[in-house]
């Protein structure tokens, strides 16, 4: 299946693992120029060799920063047709265990560099009229985990970003959607989950019985920031083996 990638301008966030290393594969494989970024630069030299991209470093822990990132793809690439959202979750913990200021940087981290990464690219794409975002997010925003209070926080908001960006841009071309991974078998959800009898009473919980590959996530992914997917926008969609339990 040809997804009309070839030659399209792409930049990919937090690409130098887990699942934005396999959608930063994925769409190399497609034929797309890729700028990766992440938070070291040794990591991320190695990781865009091995793929066939670009890459430089951010921080996206900070808005300014990871809308930055979004600034200097465009000018490397001359120009953005989609944008692969990510970034490093915020740590564990319950409630009970989180301060305000845990809230503030998960805020900064999970919401507003998605906003500032989001308002970097969306100019550019409304005037060629085409492009794609896709934000990779949580189940968690429609499912909370528990101990992950400040990504359920966070990311929700984030969603809801994501949601009114895609009515105000439909118009132009531009699709907006994000994907709720559920458990996938990444470095973030081994640092949540040290202990295997806690995974294993998290995999009792996903009909699948197993963790998904970053692969089977970023292949949603590819296909979300496609030629084939220009009518889906707005869209929040889960790849978690089975684990959402909802109706909607």
């Amino acid at each position: 299946m040809d997804l009309g990638l070839r030659g399209r301008r792409v930049a990919v966030a937090a690409g130098t693992g887990g699942l934005g290393r396999a959608c930063a594969a994925a769409l190399r494989a497609e034929e797309a120029r890729v700028l990766l970024c992440g938070s070291d630069a040794g990591r991320a030299r190695a990781a865009a060799e091995e793929l066939g991209a670009d890459w430089t470093v951010a921080d996206l822990t900070d808005p300014d920063a990871a809308a930055g990132f979004v600034t200097e793809a465009t000018d490397r690439l001359g120009g953005l047709d989609v944008l692969v959202v990510n970034g490093p979750g915020p740590k564990p913990g319950r409630v009970a265990d989180t301060v305000l200021d845990d809230y503030r940087a998960a805020l900064d981290r999970s919401l507003l560099a998605v906003v500032g990464m989001c308002q970097a690219a969306v100019p550019t794409m409304t005037a060629q009229g085409w492009g794609r975002i896709v934000a990779i997010t949580s189940l968690g925003v429609r499912q909370p985990y528990p101990n992950l209070a400040l990504s359920n926080t966070a990311r929700a908001g984030a969603t809801g970003f994501l949601r009114t960006l895609a009515r105000e841009v439909a118009a132009h071309g531009v699709t907006v959607n994000s994907v709720l991974p559920g458990l996938h078998d990444t470095d973030r959800v081994r640092g949540v989950y040290t202990d295997p009898e806690a995974l294993s009473s998290a995999l009792a919980g996903v009909p699948a019985g197993r963790l998904g590959t970053p692969q089977e996530c970023a292949a949603l992914v590819a296909f979300l920031c496609s030629e084939l997917a220009g009518f889906v926008t707005g869209a929040a969609i889960p790849v978690d083996g089975g684990a959402y339990a909802g109706l909607l």
